[in-house]
C-alpha cells in the first residue's frame, strides 16, 4: 500500500474518466486515473462517431479517446492500468484496492462505464470468442463473405450491423419488436441496406440458442407471436441487447438502482460524501460520449469543491 493520499482517484479511462482527469489536473489536484488495462470500452470500439460536436465528418472512437488521453497527460494526469476489485470507504480516506496494490484518496470519481449484457442462452458462453462477439468493430474482418446475425434494434445494434455490411455477405438483424428503436438516421441507412440486400430483418423474434461444435454454426430464433422456432445457419452472432454497469466494486458502498447504476444528483454526488460518479456507470437519461464528458467535467469540479471544504479552504471559483 502506498503511503501517499491522493486528492482524487478516478476509476475508468473512457471519455468520462479522461475528461474528469483533464479538469482535475488543470485544477492542480493531486490525481490518479486507474484504467482497466485499456480494455476496449464502448467509445473505443465504435467505428465512427458522428454526433460528437466539432467533427462534421465524424471521428473514430479510438482516435477520440486517444486524443482525450494525450490531452489529460499534457496537464499532468497520472494514468495506470490495473483492475479495481474493491473500495473501502471512510471519510477523508477512501481505499481503492486493485490487483496490484492499495491506493488512498480523499475523494473518488467512479467512471467505470458499462459492459454488454449476456443473454444467458445455451451456447452463448461456450462459443464466446468462437463466433459469439459483442464488438463488430473488433471482429467484423473475420466474417468477410460470410453470414452473421445481429441481435438487437437500438443504436448500437444498427450501427454495428451497418459496419458489418462492409465485410459480411449477409447481415441478419433479429429484433424482439416489429420496428427499430435506433435513431431515424440509422434506420434510414439500415433500410437502404435492406433494399440493397445487405441487411435482412427478422422481426418479433428472440434468440433462444446458439449452436456449434468448435465454432458458431447456426442459431435458433423464436417468433414471439407464434412461438415457432427456426434454425438459421450463420457464421457469427453479434450481441447488442443492452449494457450492465461496471459497478461491482461499489455495490456495498453506494446506493445503486435495481440495474446496478450509481445514483447521483446533478453535481454527480452519490450518497457517500467524497464519492462521485460519471458516465455510463451512473443512472441517467442519455448515455452518449458527449454526456459522459459533461459528467466527467462536473464530477471533477464537484470533487474540487468538496476538497476545498474538506481542507478548510472553501471558496467560490468561477471557471
Amino acid at each position: 500500500m502506498e503511503n501517499k493520499i491522493y486528492d482524487v482517484v478516478i476509476i475508468g479511462g473512457g471519455p468520462a474518466g479522461l475528461t474528469a482527469g483533464i479538469y482535475a489536473a488543470r485544477a492542480r489536484l493531486d490525481c490518479l486515473l486507474i484504467d482497466n488495462y485499456g480494455i476496449n470500452g464502448q467509445a473505443v470500439s465504435t467505428d465512427i462517431i458522428e454526433n460528437y460536436p466539432g467533427f462534421p465528418d465524424g471521428i473514430g472512437g479510438f482516435q477520440l479517446v486517444k486524443n482525450l488521453k494525450v490531452q489529460a497527460e499534457k496537464f499532468g494526469l497520472k494514468i495506470i492500468s490495473q483492475e479495481v476489485v474493491f473500495v473501502n470507504y471512510a471519510e477523508k480516506n477512501i481505499e481503492i484496492k486493485t490487483d496490484g496494490k492499495i491506493y488512498s484518496a480523499l475523494s473518488l470519481i467512479a467512471a467505470s462505464g458499462a459492459k454488454p449484457k449476456d443473454l444467458g442462452i445455451p451456447g452463448e458462453k461456450e462459443l464466446k470468442g468462437r463466433g459469439v462477439s459483442y464488438c463488430a468493430t473488433c471482429d467484423a474482418a473475420f466474417y468477410k463473405n460470410k453470414t452473421v446475425a445481429v441481435i438487437g434494434g437500438g443504436d448500437t445494434a444498427i450501427e454495428e450491423a451497418l459496419f458489418l455490411t462492409k465485410f459480411a455477405d449477409k447481415v441478419l438483424v433479429i429484433h424482439r419488436r416489429d420496428k427499430l428503436r435506433a435513431t431515424k438516421i440509422l434506420q434510414e441507412r439500415a433500410f437502404t441496406a435492406f433494399t440493397n440486400k445487405k441487411i435482412n430483418f427478422i422481426w418479433n423474434s428472440r434468440l433462444v440458442e446458439i449452436k456449434g461444435a468448435q465454432k458458431v454454426e447456426s442459431i435458433i430464433a423464436e417468433d414471439i407471436l407464434t412461438s415457432v422456432k427456426t434454425e438459421i445457419n450463420v457464421d457469427g452472432v453479434f450481441m447488442f441487447v443492452g449494457y450492465k454497469p461496471n459497478t461491482e466494486y461499489l455495490k456495498n458502498i453506494l446506493k445503486l438502482d435495481e440495474n446496478g447504476y450509481a445514483i447521483t444528483d446533478d453535481e454527480m454526488k452519490t450518497d457517500r460524501a467524497g464519492i462521485f460518479a460519471a458516465g455510463d456507470c451512473r443512472k441517467k437519461l442519455l448515455k452518449q460520449i458527449i454526456t459522459a464528458c459533461s459528467d466527467g467535467a462536473i464530477a471533477a469540479f464537484s470533487a474540487e469543491k468538496y476538497l476545498d471544504k474538506l481542507k478548510g479552504t472553501e471558496y467560490n471559483k468561477q471557471k
